[in-house]
């Protein structure tokens, strides 16, 4: 057989590496779109959030007179449905911006008023960049000798066309923990000294990044996240309760992967995200949210298991743990997510389908949660630990 390369399968050769190598930069000037630009406005907090269809990489920078916020993000294109510009007028925010910038860059930008200061989290599946923005307005003093209430926000995970975890008989997590959260609702608001707010109280779809900013925007003392677990080995059982912090534990980062809607890879590579691990371990505030988050998960996890064993004899305490969730990252108060049960589970999930079981779980957790709060010492609220940050500085 011949083996020289004649001209014309050079020529061949030459047309396939031309095409290849045309292919590889087409791939690569294609980048990441951004999808969609919306924002969550609120008296004294503002949550913008930037989708795109990659992992993009950005700069970002603050420049005056005026004041505003930008974010120049490379290889990328903004796609013709966006909105680009967004009018706000809260007092913090002017309106967001965005459009193509140059031929390959994206630039959004914030257009500021007055404000207190910004943070800035990536997420993945979808990726988003999130900005929070934190106003100057100060929250009512109230009146002389008025007791304060503590405000709990209730957050029933999943809802709408998101059904969360579904059992070996088609039970929708979605359903159980939305009736468990409104059970709830109703048991702690029978205490005048509490004030309780939903991020959903009937079927709807609520993004994650807007179930966080509704508890901000709420000023919220603790926010409670509340699911029902799942596992590929149907005997898994048991109860758990989570707060947010870095960890190496791989059935952690599992269950935080299920819920946060992304793959166990994704997950610890989530964990080494710089952004993410300044977010859990950066200022004083947050290591007082840290630390009361972690005596809330054991206030709810010992009364959960407490109360439910009295009743249910296979009842498994898993313990308090530390895991990223999507859910929790960039809340500004004691904020927990409570896994109460197994749906994957025949007989956990038999237990979840009753009226009454999931009655004894919500008065449970409302009995941990009271405890904790009545444990508490009066300045230990985040308004008490910002205030005390304040007068250090």
């Amino acid at each position: 057989m011949n083996s020289c390369l004649t001209p014309k399968r050079f020529s061949l050769l030459l047309l396939c590496l031309i095409a290849a190598a045309f292919l590889c930069s087409s791939a690569e000037a294609a980048g990441a779109d951004v999808t969609d630009i919306r924002y969550w406005s609120y008296p004294d907090y503002t949550r913008v959030v930037v989708t795109l269809s990659d992992i993009p990489e950005y700069t970002q920078k603050r420049l005056s007179n005026p004041d505003r916020l930008y974010f120049d993000i490379q290889n990328s294109h903004i796609k013709k449905e966006v909105k680009t510009t967004l009018p706000v007028g809260n007092g913090m925010l002017k309106a967001v911006r965005a459009g193509q910038f140059s031929d390959n860059t994206v630039r959004v930008v914030l257009d500021l008023e007055k404000i207190r200061d910004f943070k800035i989290i990536t997420l993945e599946d979808p990726v988003r960049i999130i900005i929070d923005i934190f106003g100057e307005q100060a929250a009512p003093a109230a009146p002389t000798g008025a007791a304060v209430k503590k405000r709990i926000v209730i957050d029933p995970g999943h809802g709408g066309h998101d059904p969360g975890a579904v059992g070996p008989n088609k039970l929708y997590e979605k359903d159980v923990v939305l009736d468990i959260a409104l059970k709830l609702r109703k048991i702690l608001s029978e205490d005048p000294n509490i004030e309780v707010f939903m991020t959903r109280d009937k079927d709807v779809f609520i993004p994650l990044e807007q179930r966080t900013a509704i508890a901000n925007s709420r000023k919220a003392d603790l926010f409670v996240s509340v699911h029902a677990n799942a596992s590929p080995r149907k005997d898994a059982k048991g109860i758990e309760t989570y707060f947010l912090n870095w960890t190496t534990d791989e059935e952690a980062m599992k269950v935080a992967a299920r819920e946060n809607h992304i793959s166990l890879k994704k997950m610890k590579k989530m964990s080494q995200g710089n952004d993410v691990l300044a977010e859990i371990k950066g200022s004083l505030l947050r290591d007082f949210k840290r630390d009361e988050s972690l005596k809330l998960a054991n206030y709810i996890q010992l009364s959960m298991v407490n109360k439910l064993h009295k009743e249910y004899s296979h009842i498994v305490d898993l313990g308090v743990k530390q895991a990223l969730f999507y859910v929790l990252l960039g809340a500004e108060m004691s904020s927990v997510l409570v896994e109460v049960s197994f749906i994957s589970n025949p007989l956990e999930e038999k237990l979840l389908s009753k009226d009454t079981y999931r009655g004894e779980v919500a008065r449970s957790i409302a009995s941990g949660i009271n405890g904790y709060v009545t444990a508490a010492q009066p300045a230990k609220t985040v308004a008490g630990a910002r205030k005390a940050l304040a007068s250090r500085n």
